[in-house]
């Protein structure tokens, strides 16, 4: 058994916030450069020029790259011979992002009741995932969604008959009707599997995965490229004011789901895609 402050929690959290929203992932960052280099359209690469103009002024400046600092999701990898001490962990974390976006001067987007609409005023709560894992370590991915491209997401409950084509048709659907709202280029995130609420799960963690990891193979890596070349060809581009390059990274998640079902959800974020892991 290892024990881990809630001190100790409550800092990296703070940390991960503010990193998340000042600097671009080195996965994102080298996705975006490819783009950049390879768009074709030259209002494409005007706009990718003025982005990565954005991008340095925030990280010399330490200003937040995009002025919507996003609702902080939180994947926390819990080891089962971790002892949490201090407090709860669910405060922990909650309090990290308070700091993080209090002290970080992050805006705070965040109401308590989603019709009364008074802000917290600090960001809180999070949307916290937990995973019980074996081991004696925390696995933590902290990534604030912004809800310019989080109101693009969508839920397909299609029927098994409908199979890859239906899936196909379902990305591209849902990335045909973000138009320009989701901020492109974007990166796709797809679950496919599940429940209704599994599948929306898997789409928000697939947004995470390290763009420079190893890629599931078989069927899925083969439709994410093939998907990402037809985003592509939608010519939507960034910004959506035309362009090869409306997407950057397709990623894609799968779940053993009913023998009824096949539900698809699509998560989509905008060209930063903010995102911080620590193992503590």
């Amino acid at each position: 058994m290892r024990s881990i402050s809630t001190e100790e929690i409550i800092k990296n959290v703070k940390e991960m916030c503010i990193e998340a929203n000042h600097f671009l992932s080195p996965d994102m960052r080298k996705v975006f450069e490819k783009a950049a280099d390879e768009e074709t359209s030259p209002l494409g690469r005007q706009i990718l020029g003025q982005l990565k103009e954005n991008l340095e002024i925030a990280g010399n400046d330490m200003i937040p790259i995009c002025q919507d600092t996003g609702m902080a999701v939180v994947f926390m990898k819990v080891g089962q011979d971790v002892h949490i001490e201090g407090g709860s962990l669910t405060d922990a974390i909650n309090e990290g992002v308070r700091q993080g976006y209090v002290d970080g001067y992050l805006r705070k987007s965040v109401v308590k009741d989603p019709l009364e609409r008074e802000n917290t005023k600090d960001n809180t709560p999070a949307v916290i995932h937990y995973d019980i894992v074996p081991g004696d370590k925390l696995d933590i991915t902290i990534a604030p969604k912004g809800f310019g491209s989080e109101n693009m997401s969508r839920v397909f409950m299609l029927k098994p008959a409908d199979g890859i084509e239906g899936v196909k048709e379902a990305v591209l659907t849902a990335v045909r009707d973000a138009g320009p709202n989701a901020c492109p280029p974007m990166v796709v995130g797809v679950g496919i599997g599940g429940t209704f609420e599994k599948c929306a799960l898997l789409a928000k963690k697939a947004l995470t995965r390290d763009l420079d990891g190893e890629r599931q193979s078989g069927y899925v890596r083969e439709l994410e490229d093939e998907l990402l070349e037809k985003i592509n060809a939608l010519g939507i581009g960034p910004g959506g004011l035309g362009g090869s390059k409306t997407a950057l990274a397709v990623n894609i998640e799968t779940y053993p789901t009913h023998i009824a079902g096949l539900p698809v959800a699509v998560n989509i974020c905008c060209h930063v895609n903010r995102h911080a892991h620590r193992v503590i």
